[in-house]
């Protein structure tokens, strides 16, 4: 793994979507951090299916607000979820 020694797991990852809109979150607020697949080229997404999408890793006093852009991310996401699963309903 090519992980900074001073950088720890802050978070798992649940897809690609999800990790970009970290991505950029943390770019806004000035945030060092390393996201990284589990994806390995030789077995494809074979431990993405055992160990989710993969992580963020950074240093230990980030971690909190990493955790906490990340949960706005999901919230807003089953927010939109929700409101066009009511949308569908409506037709």
């Amino acid at each position: 793994m090519l992980v900074n020694p001073n950088k720890e797991r802050a978070a798992y990852l649940d897809n690609s979507f999800e990790a970009d809109l970290l991505r950029q979150a943390l770019q806004q607020e000035g945030i060092p951090a390393l996201i990284q697949s589990n994806e390995s080229n030789a077995y494809g997404e074979l431990f993405q299916s055992q160990q989710g999408w993969g992580a963020v890793y950074a240093e230990p006093a980030q971690h909190e607000k990493i955790r906490a852009l990340l949960q706005e991310i999901r919230d807003a996401a089953a927010a939109e979820a929700g409101a066009a699963e009511r949308a569908q309903q409506d037709d």
